[in-house]
């Protein structure tokens, strides 16, 4: 190692130390027995499944919409593409309370919020508007990731297909998808990760509701206000230990595939 490589080495071990000392300032603010009884108290529990819940949903709409439209803008040019593409990762640097103020008048019922009251579906203050929430913020990563996945499948596969007669939603599901899986995986995983620690935007429009529209990070805040700190850290535990599972997984997926001795396929650890 040379010179450089020691200074270099200097932020990268401050940084890794600042994050290191964050963990253990959560573990360390409760005894483990504490700890340990929070991780399966009741609003714990409660808290985990509704995220996992109305993530799932989240994702399922962030999917269906952010695949296709990055399928059709990575493979169309049309006047206006540039304006569209900035209007679309507007949610991205959107500050979540923004995005939250903006959904809760969107729906509320001076606009969608009284047609869709008629058709018995209410989004403010409930579960769907966590829903809506977080999938407004994980729409938009799913589309970035999924457009440049699809702008890197050579379009020569995709041609010769359709020279041999296959039907584009073939083409679409057959070829596109599969070449670009691993790449629309690791996306679909990120947005994941970012719609689980979505709190300003479920927190305008579903609210703070305990056993109703309680998500991780609003039980964080609610016991973090009224002093519950054993189930407040737990909370951020589960949702860091969630996180870290998810990037992990997707660093696992970014790295290509090895081979063993033996010849067989193996998923390396590193570059």
């Amino acid at each position: 190692m040379n010179r450089l490589d020691r200074l270099l080495t200097i932020p990268l071990i401050f940084f890794s130390l600042i994050v290191i000392g964050v963990l253990l300032a959560l573990m360390t603010q409760v005894s483990p027995a504490e700890l340990w009884a929070s991780m399966f108290h009741p609003e714990t529990l409660y808290a985990l499944r509704f995220s996992l819940t109305t993530a799932c949903g989240a994702m399922a709409t962030a999917i269906c919409l952010g695949v296709t439209a990055a399928y059709f803008m990575a493979r169309r040019n049309f006047p206006g593409k540039g304006l569209l593409e900035t209007l679309l990762d507007l949610p991205l640097v959107m500050p979540p309370l923004v995005t939250g103020v903006g959904l809760l008048f969107l729906f509320g019922k001076d606009l969608l919020g009284g047609p869709l009251s008629e058709l018995g579906l209410h989004i403010v203050l409930t579960p769907w508007g966590a829903v809506m929430a977080q999938a407004f913020i994980a729409t938009p990563i799913v589309m970035r990731s999924s457009q440049a996945a699809f702008a890197s499948v050579d379009r020569g596969y995709e041609e010769a297909a359709a020279a041999l007669g296959m039907p584009p939603l073939k083409v679409f599901f057959q070829i596109n998808i599969p070449l670009a899986g691993r790449s629309l995986i690791s996306g679909i995983i990120l947005a994941w990760a970012r719609t689980m620690g979505e709190f300003g935007g479920t927190l305008m429009v579903a609210g703070a509701t305990r056993f109703r529209t309680e998500t991780l990070p609003i039980a964080v805040y609610l016991n973090i206000s009224s002093g519950e700190i054993g189930i407040a850290v737990s909370c951020a535990l589960v949702l860091m230990g969630a996180a870290f599972i998810l990037l992990l997984a997707t660093r696992m997926i970014n790295l290509p595939i090895g081979h063993d001795n033996k010849g067989g396929a193996q998923w390396p650890l590193s570059r």
